[in-house]
């Protein structure tokens, strides 16, 4: 494997909306440079991004993908073009903002029936926050109903005049024969389901007009951005193609100028007029802007901002961005060289693991699983290397001497949790090495104990990204699990307040029991959890014994009044009492405290709280009546709303209880359009009809258990 210096590398991470055909599209890439044998396919599982079993039995990509093509452009020098293929489905879109971290610039694709679709937006905007190029490509040209003009009309009301077309379609649908290059006023002509290289062929004498227009149109806006390519067109009346080239490049790189060009995937059409277009206008590796970091601190050198140019006379730093486990390799760390040269067995610092030290032996380049092994990988490069002990993603490795942190890639909390149980005690031995696996690959994956209600769950982006962890903890680990809907952390609190006395005495022969507190409860605000004061005077009860009164009111609270939810947001003054020289210990008091709190909890109007859910959802807009006619019926309350490029969204607060199978139901109302994220925003009452509900249920079950234990 030739190795390339960055100059000579385009890192570009394919993106767009669910079902646009971004696989098939790298699939064709890397089939027309000869990186495979064969025109991969989705639909027969075999496109090499998408190689995970669960991604060949669902047909669509779950995580992004690397692959690599080398590719020679006439008059220019070979280039390798690393293409991180991303998901587009809602529920595993997140995986496009983190294959834009390693790139220097996003392929968005989009569908030609379609045109700009909700996904389509979503990972613009990430690519926009990112100050990350984009390159447009409309795919599946010769799909029925497939419509250049429409599509590209889309993308301009969606993302602006900056959207310019640099080629034409000669035809479409089943008459698609290729593309007119309007920079160089060159057509080319396929063979569908070829072998991707085009032919030259004058310009169809019906295009040469619109060819024209849409020449000048581009020359137009690229001198706009650039003071003497402006003169240049003044005084001509057109600009060289060299100058063309070089003012395109610098528009597409400071996001000035979105191209527009058009192709097909499946039909294999229009590619390499795509990776010759890559190599020409994509920045190179190189052309990265600096890299910004944290150095380590140390007692003589506290931690400051650091950055490294993508150059190889920088020292060595690497970003790891990926990581999959692979049956028999083991754990395989995708990683970028931000700056210096990675060589085979080099011995790097992982300065996020306690400077942990790790051996880069078998360096690779990976063409989906598959990896090729390099001597070195030059900065700005992406390359591959297993079984690292102690690295994982997001972590930052470099030179011993000159330590950084590259910041992580934030991505949002889980939108949706379950109870996850093994089905056997031999499933519950090998579940949290399982899991925890599959976490290290999946950073949306979470699992952890709820302490309120002491369930395992397990947290993803929605149903469909559960059941597929469920799916693989099967498959690879042989461990089979039970998902439940998880319990409603529910918690009890008091609206009144109470004076009551708490008193125990038994007498059974010798020393008896005795222990006797008064105590005022009254309520807190909400967050105020429990508060104990000691209101004491005069030693009516001994300093040694007022902790034990502290813990018999805790332990009463644990376990609620109501319903066996615990009893939070109140306090409790400790102001009386009386004790015997002889009878009273600990445990006496300990059961005095419990007696006084639940005789207030007869007259101080004991209520149930319920987690109440910040949401944010967002859908097209004629779905916003539906959306809101069901947040109503889910006892939610409408915070406000927002629009933004033909969506809505809605922000709106919603009771947990209600909102816990919301994914699969937001799916069914909006099509699979719309998505939503919520999170724990503070607890509040429960209306009346409702926590009877809540006090039978909790009857209910303890009846059982009780006839159970019988």
């Amino acid at each position: 494997m030739k190795v390339y210096e960055g100059a000579n590398v385009r890192n570009v991470a394919v993106v767009g909306h669910g079902k646009s055909g971004k696989t098939t599209l790298t699939s064709a890439m890397l089939y027309t440079a000869g990186a495979t044998q064969r025109l991969g396919r989705v639909e027969d599982g075999s496109a090499s991004t998408d190689f995970d079993e669960e991604e060949i039995a669902r047909s669509m990509s779950i995580s992004h993908a690397v692959g690599f093509a080398e590719w020679e452009k006439a008059g220019s020098p070979k280039t390798k073009i690393n293409l991180i293929d991303s998901p587009g489905f809602s529920m595993f879109v997140h995986e496009a903002a983190l294959a834009m971290v390693p790139s220097e610039a996003a392929l968005v694709v989009i569908d030609a029936v379609h045109g700009v679709e909700v996904m389509t937006e979503r990972v613009w905007g990430y690519a926009e926050d990112r100050e990350l190029p984009r390159l447009i490509v409309v795919n599946r040209m010769d799909r029925e109903r497939a419509n250049a003009e429409t599509a590209l009309e889309s993308l301009v009301n969606a993302f602006g005049r900056a959207v310019v077309p640099v080629q034409l379609p000669i035809g479409a649908e089943k008459n698609l024969k290729g593309v007119v290059d309007i920079i160089t006023m060159k057509a080319y002509t396929y063979e569908l389901g070829g072998n991707g290289r085009g032919v030259e062929i004058p310009i169809p004498a019906n295009m040469e007009q619109s060819a024209r227009e849409a020449h000048e149109r581009l020359i137009e806006l690229v001198a706009e951005g650039d003071d003497e390519l402006m003169n240049e067109f003044f005084e001509r009346g057109t600009i060289d193609e060299e100058h063309i080239v070089s003012g395109m490049h610098n528009a597409i790189k400071d996001d000035k100028l979105f191209p527009v060009l058009f192709a097909s995937g499946l039909g294999n059409v229009g590619v390499d007029r795509l990776m010759d277009f890559l190599v020409t206008y994509c920045p190179a590796a190189t052309e990265h802007k600096a890299v910004h970091g944290v150095s380590n601190g140390s007692a003589s050198s506290p931690a400051h901002d650091e950055e490294r140019h993508v150059s190889d006379s920088d020292p060595v730093s690497v970003y790891v961005f990926k990581t999959i486990s692979d049956p028999f390799a083991g754990r395989i760390s995708f990683f970028k060289v931000f700056s210096g040269v990675v060589k085979n067995d080099a011995a790097l610092i992982n300065f996020d693991r306690n400077n942990a030290q790790e051996k880069l032996a078998h360096l690779s380049v990976m063409q989906g699983r598959q990896a090729t092994q390099v001597t070195e990988l030059h900065a700005g490069d992406i390359g591959a290397v297993a079984k690292l002990r102690e690295t994982l993603t997001g972590d930052t490795m470099g030179d011993k001497s000159h330590p950084i942190h590259y910041p992580q890639t934030h991505l949002p909390e889980p939108a949706i949790t379950f109870a996850i149980e093994p089905k056997t005690r031999a499933d519950e031995d090998k579940l949290a090495n399982g899991i925890h696996k599959l976490m290290e690959e999946d950073p949306m994956l979470r699992f952890f104990r709820d302490e309120g209600t002491k369930e395992f769950l397990v947290g993803g982006t929605g149903q469909p990204h559960i059941e597929v962890t469920v799916s693989r903890l099967k498959k690879r680990y042989n461990t089979e699990v039970v998902l439940r809907a998880p319990k409603v952390p529910y918690r009890e609190t008091i609206r009144g307040s109470a004076d009551v006395e708490g008193r125990h005495k038994k007498q059974s022969g010798g020393h008896g029991q005795f222990g006797c507190c008064r105590v005022k409860i009254s309520p807190l605000p909400r967050g105020g959890e429990f508060e104990f004061v000691n209101d004491i005077f005069g030693g009516s009860i001994p300093k040694n014994f007022i902790p034990a009164v502290e813990k018999g009111v805790r332990d009463a609270a644990a376990r609620g009044h109501l319903a066996g939810y615990p009893m939070v947001d109140f306090q409790c003054v400790l102001y009386d009492g009386s004790y015997h020289d002889v009878d009273s210990n600990d445990l006496s008091f300990q059961v005095a405290g419990r007696l006084a709190f639940r005789k207030a909890m007869e007259t101080a109007k004991p209520c149930i709280l319920e987690p109440i859910m910040h949401v944010e959802i967002t859908a097209p807009d004629e779905f916003a009546g539906a959306i809101m006619g069901d947040l109503n019926s889910r006892r939610g309350r409408i915070q406000g709303m927002d629009n933004k490029a033909g969506n809505t969204i809605v922000k709106a607060e919603a009771p947990m209880s209600e909102m816990l199978t919301y994914g699969a139901e937001l799916t069914a109302i909006t099509q699979g359009r719309g998505s939503f994220h919520m999170d724990m925003h503070h607890y509040d009452y429960v209306p009346a009809l409702q926590q009877e509900k809540i006090v039978a249920a909790a009857k209910a079950a303890r009846g059982e258990v009780k006839e159970e234990e019988e």
